[in-house]
């Protein structure tokens, strides 16, 4: 059953959630044509399910918090319940799409069933519609979920069968509470002997392990220092609600890249500084004193190997950026982000940061419990800037091909504001997401995206492609 078991990290998704901070990633997804009828959809979703086996499952808590949860079949699993079918109003905006998303975002996952929704959305302008997809993040991290997408949809126009399971799907029964005891307590006795194995084979190769062990200790000394010196106080960081406000920005990789290669540093950079000059434009029109002000940003980083790929859960660690708000000129703001990333990188704050989420493993679930709360109310950063790479070909939904996909990061207590931003087929994305009462002006804010990406490509000698609707239509 240990494989079904939730990770620590996973873990503490579930005790980060509250009434106002709701922990599942989301995407928008754009497609072109008319939608398939609702039936055929979710036909279409039914065929794939056995791809994805967490989408049919649910959580089961053990008794008395003496180990995390797993994951259990759903014997009531109602696939209508999960994929729902909506239409906006004429004209079908953009603008209205974004906030149907907010609105669709601002729902938290009921813990009594599977945790994932899809959401066909009908009517949007220029002959399109989309899908808005939500996940809980004990269940994905963002390439786990970019995988998800990658199997759920097509690599060709014309629709491929999936791999028939062989069989009709028939859940396990459900496992009673004495049984989810028993199986928490043995292996509470068995992983540790299963760490313990692991470590003797080590033993066996000093040099390697001494290796490690510095580089470990070295990142979390680093994670530590970062730790130890709070973020800011900044308009973003006030208590948040349950409601949202969602927005994008579309961009051309190749733009990027560019101006990556006119500029220096790398493409992570560049997003990185385009993100930065945006915050400061927004912070200075909101009477902000920008002058020496520097953002903490956490900055998820994928430890996920090569051969976990299509596995679900998380396997991430973070690096805590500074983001240079203070420097107008984009040029030098991108310098300073070039030297902070590789001090950074070469300070293996990643690597600490994966040797602490790997020993809270074997923390109680009640202390990782109370552990998550504290932290999550500790202003160690910002904002949380994530930058997923999805994949550089075209996607297809029952012959319709996926135009644009608008990621969202979650946000956490006291973190009004979070910034996705995923490539695919060419394009880069920015997905802003927001408290609605804290960031009332996301629209201006995500016109300033585009400004930034502009100034730095004026100065890179680079011609930006930009595609923004108006932010003052009428809802």
């Amino acid at each position: 059953m240990s494989g079904d078991r939730l990770t620590a990290l996973d873990e503490s998704f579930l005790y980060l959630e509250d009434d106002s901070s709701h922990m599942h990633v989301a995407a928008v997804m754009l497609f072109e044509g008319s939608p398939p009828p609702y039936e055929e959809f979710l036909e279409g979703i039914e065929a794939r399910l056995h791809l994805v086996p967490r989408y049919r499952q649910k959580l089961a808590w053990v008794p008395y918090r003496q180990g995390r949860p797993r994951w259990v079949d759903d014997p009531r699993l109602n696939l209508a319940y999960h994929v729902r079918a909506t239409a906006l109003p004429e004209p079908g905006s953009e603008q209205q799409l974004r906030v149907l998303a907010g609105r669709v975002f601002s729902q938290q996952l009921d813990r009594d069933k599977p945790l994932w929704e899809m959401w066909l959305v009908e009517g949007v302008e220029g002959g399109r519609f989309a899908v808005l997809s939500k996940t809980h993040h004990a269940l994905v991290d963002g390439v786990s979920g970019i995988d998800i997408v990658s199997v759920m949809f097509d690599s060709a126009r014309e629709p491929v069968a999936p791999p028939d399971p062989g069989r009709r799907w028939l859940p396990r029964p459900l496992p009673s509470r004495s049984q989810l005891l028993t199986e928490a307590l043995v292996e509470r006795l068995t992983v540790p002997a299963e760490a313990v194995a692991a470590a003797t084979s080590l033993i066996r190769r000093p040099l390697a392990m001494a290796a490690s062990a510095r580089d470990a200790l070295v990142g979390v000394g680093a994670m530590a220092w970062a730790g130890a010196n709070p973020a800011p106080p900044t308009p973003y960081n006030q208590p948040i609600g349950p409601h949202r406000r969602f927005s994008w920005v579309r961009a051309s990789l190749a733009d990027v890249k560019g101006i990556k290669n006119e500029l220096g540093g790398t493409v992570n950079d560049v997003l990185l500084s385009v993100v930065a000059g945006a915050l400061g434009r927004h912070l200075r029109r909101r009477g902000v004193d920008t002058d020496g002000l520097e953002l903490k940003a956490m900055i998820p980083v994928s430890v996920r190997s090569d051969e976990a790929r299509g596995a679900l859960g998380n396997q991430v660690a973070a690096m805590m950026a500074t983001l240079p708000v203070r420097c107008e000129d984009p040029v030098t703001r991108l310098d300073v982000i070039r030297e902070e990333m590789r001090h950074l990188k070469e300070g293996g704050q990643a690597v600490g940061a994966q040797m602490l989420t790997e020993l809270s493993g074997f923390a109680p679930t009640t202390i990782m419990s109370q552990a998550a709360r504290l932290v999550s109310r500790q202003r160690v950063f910002n904002l949380v800037v994530t930058n997923v790479p999805g994949p550089q070909y075209p996607l297809y939904l029952m012959g319709r091909e996926m135009e644009d996909i608008f990621p969202m990061v979650p946000l956490a207590p006291n973190q009004g504001l979070g910034v996705a931003i995923m490539s695919y087929n060419g394009r880069v994305n920015f997905g802003l997401n927001a408290d609605y009462d804290v960031v009332p002006d996301l629209e201006d804010l995500a016109d300033d995206f585009g400004a930034s990406l502009r100034d730095l490509a004026d100065d890179a000698g680079v011609e930006v492609e930009l595609e923004r609707a108006p932010s003052s239509e009428t809802v």
